[in-house]
């Protein structure tokens, strides 16, 4: 719950220098105390020889005052710094006991504590959050038998296959380091560069070009554990698995102007988006969903199973969901839990295991000790975020920032103390036991040569798309590219995609100036163009069907018809979305009824961006005053251009035209509102989110 604030705070009182002073002078305010818990009888002034006179070394609260500040800010996380997170819990709704002994996995309706952190990849903590970038999608689960981390992305595949590329894809990713531009995007020379001489990231740029990687909100996108990993069952049984997160509220993102756009008007919109949703009672949920298949399968399927930048078309292997996780609780503080929280994937609990994935060896290794540096040395654990739920037992002692340390005089194992005095002992039964897997070989530094096929999945994904997505697609390279200032990195990407597919390679081809096509890259295995498109792969196929929780803007004046705006806040509410009154001024207005109306953005300040769908129903008065606005037309072109639903009475009719959305212009996703039954119409027809027929006419023009 958010706290109120007065205006003329209470128990205030101004010093001889003008400054104030709030005293805890009621039972009912608490007494500031340094870090030792000494009562703190001045806040405002450091301890001085004379009102004019230097400061005295022996002030210890200026001292601790100042040192803890300037030891505030801990090294941000080299990728995913920027984050935002949430408490929820996992809920079991399908018994996976037939495949494992996982304890969570056994006791339908049983629920577990989880906390979820969402993340950029490229940009620092401070960059914004509507860039195109892959998501981090980590999923903390406080069970029974210990913390499980599935440290996950909103795509399925990555850019590389082994973890010892993982230092120069990040580097080259990231702001070149002799000019430390650009900030938070890949369309640089370094980035294309290193995907360009690594074919095995061909498949995952094709999402990072497609719009999953501007998802509309953290609660609109999907999760992938992104490896295989396996299941043991009660007799040690493996079955490999690959675990996804399914939004309840389906899947929605931005188009790229939009994103640009909400980068200046919000740079918190997503972070904003999850907070306003869980304090409003809306919250998201996510399925977990399986896929469950045996070596057989592994050794008949077209890839390696083991291969990172490929994924499983959930025709081939459908999605068993057996879960739901809900985010029902924000953070007391941002700093102590989702800056503090460490994910690691080795953290596992027994009935899950890890494979031979190469990228998932390499992380296993590297996110311990990028915690371990991060967070200050090997007892992060003990911060309250990161320890585990159920009892644990250990030997492990002292380090920097111990909060406990095994009591008594015992403090290693064997040992020939009796109980309670000899503390913890393995247990054979329940503890963790790793897949007892056959393996031979030689030492060599080499991959296997299935993982050698490039493209195929690649092309795979991108005619699986909706020619709306292809467009966005074909789009996305033309821009990164263009930034790209070396010609040769330009037609060298160009040659990759030739092998994904002729038409996007010539629409990009187009969109660069660059004729004729290179050559195609010469493909290390061949491509397959028998692969079938696969309509879990798109956003606009696995849409919601519905306008619940999306955000309507409502253009209102003072007049505005009260029946109307009434009409259309009831229709939004009965289908669970959010309304917000955008004004020609914050603060109340009168509708034509006398009645205030709470306007929440001025409307040069909540532009159409930040709305999945908008209505305009000022007064005609209302309308001559927005008329000289230029954020008014900007509010309608842009709802127009990024293909959004727009209900506008019939006094709005002159801002329309003001903005270019002429009578010729008005497709069937600009919908006159005249009556209640209009508002139920419109609200329901939003719930296709965009208009996506219109941008054909826009791109046509």
């Amino acid at each position: 719950m958010n706290a109120s604030a007065s205006p003329h705070p209470s128990h205030a009182t101004t010093g001889q220098g003008g400054e104030t002073h709030q005293t805890a002078d009621d039972a009912g305010t608490p007494t500031m105390t340094t870090q030792q818990g000494v009562p703190v009888s001045d806040d405002q002034n450091t301890l001085r020889n004379g009102p004019d006179g230097p400061a005295l070394m022996e002030d210890f609260h200026f001292r601790e005052k100042i040192f803890h500040f300037d030891h505030e800010r801990i090294p941000e996380r080299v990728v995913h710094a920027r984050g935002y997170g949430a408490h929820g819990y996992f809920e079991l709704t399908d018994s996976l006991a037939d495949v494992c002994h996982a304890d969570i996995f056994q006791h339908v309706g049983e629920k577990t504590p989880a906390f979820v952190r969402f993340s950029t990849v490229a940009g620092a903590k401070g960059s914004s959050d509507t860039v195109r970038d892959v998501r981090g999608f980590a999923v903390k689960l406080y069970t029974r038998q210990g913390n499980w981390d599935i440290v996950g992305n909103n795509m399925p595949v990555f850019f590389i296959q082994d973890a010892m590329k993982f230092p120069d894809f990040v580097h080259a990713a990231k702001e070149a380091p002799d000019r430390a531009f650009p900030q938070a995007q890949t369309a640089h020379d370094n980035f294309w560069d290193f995907v360009s001489l690594s074919p095995e990231a061909t498949h995952m740029v094709c999402w990072a070009m497609s719009d999953r990687a501007i998802p509309r909100s953290f609660r609109f996108m999907e999760g992938f554990g992104v490896h295989t990993f396996r299941l043991i069952d009660a007799q040690g049984r493996s079955t490999y698995v690959k675990f996804h997160w399914k939004p309840r509220q389906g899947l929605q993102s931005i188009v790229w102007n939009e994103a640009l756009k909400l980068n200046g008007a919000d740079p918190d919109f997503h972070r904003r988006d999850l907070w306003n949703a869980i304090n409003a009672g809306d919250y998201p949920e996510w399925e977990l969903g399986v896929q469950l298949f045996d070596d057989e399968f592994a050794d008949k399927f077209a890839f390696d199973i083991l291969d990172a930048t490929k994924l499983i078309p959930e025709e081939l292997v459908p999605v068993r969901r057996v879960g739901r996780l809900v985010l029902n609780r924000v953070v007391d503080n941002f700093f102590a839990e989702t800056e503090q929280v460490a994910f690691c994937t080795q953290n596992i609990v027994p009935g899950i295991d890890f494979t031979n994935d190469p990228l998932l060896q390499g992380r296993n290794f590297s996110y311990l000790d990028t915690q371990t540096k991060r967070l200050g040395g090997p007892n992060f654990t003990h911060i309250p975020i990161n320890a585990p739920k159920c009892p644990f037992h250990n030997f492990q002692q002292d380090g920097h920032m111990a909060m406990h340390n095994p009591k008594g005089r015992v403090n290693y194992e064997p040992n020939s103390w009796s109980q309670p005095h000899g503390g913890a002992r393995e247990n054979p039964i329940t503890g963790f036991r790793s897949f007892a897997q056959e393996q031979s070989g030689a030492k060599v530094r080499q991959r296997s040569a299935a993982f050698g096929d490039h493209y195929s999945q690649a092309r795979q994904f991108y005619i699986s798309q909706t020619p709306v997505e292809q467009t966005h697609m074909k789009d996305a390279f033309v821009f990164e590219l263009s930034k790209v200032e070396t010609p040769a990195i330009r037609v060298r990407m160009l040659a990759h995609l030739r092998n994904v597919d002729e038409t996007l390679a010539h629409g990009v081809a187009d969109g660069l100036g660059i004729s004729p096509l290179p050559a195609a890259a010469k493909p290390f295995l061949p491509v397959r163009t028998d692969l079938p498109a696969s309509d879990a792969l798109s956003i606009l196929k696995n849409g919601p069907g519905s306008f619940h929780g999306r955000k309507l803007g409502i253009v209102v004046s003072e007049g505005t018809d009260a029946d109307l705006l009434s009409a259309v806040l009831e229709a939004a509410h009965n289908v669970g979305a959010e309304t917000e009154l955008v004004g020609p001024r914050i603060g109340n207005i009168c509708n034509d009824r006398g009645k205030v109306l709470p306007v929440m953005q001025k409307i040069n300040g909540g532009p159409s961006v930040l709305y999945d769908a908008v209505v305009l129903l000022p007064s005609a008065q209302g309308s001559k005053l927005l008329l000289g606005e230029a954020t008014m037309r900007d509010f309608i072109s842009d709802a127009y251009a990024h293909a959004k639903f727009i209900g506008y009475g019939a006094d709005a009719e002159p801002l329309l035209d003001a903005a270019g959305v002429t009578a010729p212009a008005r497709d069937d996703g600009v919908i006159r509102l005249s009556s209640g039954g209009d508002a139920a119409s419109f609200v329901k027809a939003c719930g296709a989110l965009r208009f996506w027929p219109r941008e054909q006419y826009i791109h046509a023009v």
